[in-house]
């Protein structure tokens, strides 16, 4: 039987945004193995037939010695597992997992979910990053990825140049992200879906609900997702809930009630995208998205069709655009949605991307068995 190596930093993510990739491995026989730090989605992958190898990752974490065990504990994986291929995903599985691959002879097939601000920036760690992934992905077989000006700063750094290839994001599900029937009466809700952090945008959000809901008593302003522990605005995210300028619903499982109970999903994000899952799935369900004009999130919404694009960290260009929206009647809003949804359904549909991963997997291991390995 052969096997199929995952390497990734977050289980949650995992699950929500491959689990139809993991499904199709294991149908077409695959034994798949998972790296990753075990969390609250750990059994659902286990209850799925995955095999999963728990691993001590930090996300932001810089302890040399910590890192230094992750790349230990990656190699004992991979002695132990013998993987025929492998799939990494985010940073340091790129990063560690490309070397060792390499190293060892594994095919290997990094997806660049995003560079993360040390790509993003200038100086010494900027360069110290770009090199490590110069030296990682030499001998890598495939590098995907989920939007071109991420590509495009690998081409101009020269990282492993002739293997590129593009996928449009994780694609959406959109057999579970239906269009939802549009709320045409009640007030007009607005909602942010997103880790509570400065880099996702929500200073922004908060600044427009304070200044929209002062005009417009008749619009909401929902806010989905965890804390950051390094979040420095949370005061004032607790006074403008004790106000009633925003409401607050925390972590959720399911948003697709919220996305129902919407007309708009709010996205002013500056973070370093791969590409929004956030905006493919309000779009997924009918609803029309502003978002950032940046990689990762002007891709998912056609401007003035099925979203509004806004300057990043502008939040008078922000309030500007979500009163043009509410300018819009009903049915204007409602038509916004709908494009978005065909938007999906033409270039972002995840069976797409599953597609994409298991040609790609199977390429790979009849290379092996041919004694083509690279």
């Amino acid at each position: 039987m052969k096997k199929v190596l995952l390497a990734i930093n977050f289980d949650e993510g995992l699950y929500n945004f491959r689990k139809e990739l993991l499904e199709e491995l294991l149908e077409k026989g695959y034994e798949v193995h998972i790296a990753v730090p075990c969390g609250d989605y750990t059994e659902r992958l286990k209850a799925m037939g995955c095999i999963l190898h728990d691993t001590a990752l930090r996300r932001r974490g810089m302890n040399p010695l910590q890192e230094l065990a992750l790349l230990s504990c990656y190699r004992r994986i991979l002695r132990r597992v013998r993987p025929d291929v492998v799939l990494t995903y985010t940073i340091k599985p790129n990063i560690y997992m490309g070397f060792l691959c390499g190293r060892y002879k594994i095919p290997c097939m990094p997806t660049i979910t995003g560079l993360g601000t040390a790509m993003e920036g200038q100086g010494l760690l900027q360069k110290g990053v770009s090199l490590l992934y110069r030296i990682a992905l030499e001998r890598a077989s495939v590098v995907f990825f989920q939007n071109t000006a991420n590509q495009k700063i690998f081409q101009e750094r020269k990282i492993a140049p002739g293997t590129h290839r593009m996928l449009p994001g994780s694609g959406v599900n959109l057999e579970h992200f239906t269009y939802q029937e549009f709320p045409e009466k009640g007030e007009v809700g607005f909602l942010f879906i997103s880790r509570i952090m400065e880099e996702k945008g929500i200073e922004e959000y908060l600044d427009a609900a304070q200044a929209v809901k002062g005009r417009h008593q008749e619009t909401r302003f929902c806010i989905l997702g965890f804390l950051e522990d390094g979040y420095k605005g949370r005061e004032r995210f607790e006074r403008l809930q004790k106000e009633g300028v925003v409401e607050f619903a925390g972590s959720v499982e399911d948003v697709i009630p919220y996305l129902r109970n919407s007309q708009c999903t709010v996205h002013p994000s500056w973070y370093p995208e791969g590409m929004s899952n956030v905006c493919l799935e309000s779009a997924a369900c009918g609803r029309a998205v502003i978002t950032t004009n940046r990689p990762g999130c002007r891709e998912t919404i056609q401007d003035g069709r099925s979203g509004l694009l806004v300057r990043e960290r502008d939040s008078r260009d922000l309030i500007d655009k979500i009163e043009y929206f509410l300018s819009l009647s009903p049915e204007q809003r409602r038509q916004m949605g709908i494009c978005g949804r065909h938007y999906m359904e033409e270039r972002f549909d995840r069976k797409i991307v599953i597609r994409t991963y298991i040609e790609a997997v199977r390429e790979m291991t009849d290379q092996k068995d041919g004694g083509h390995k690279k």
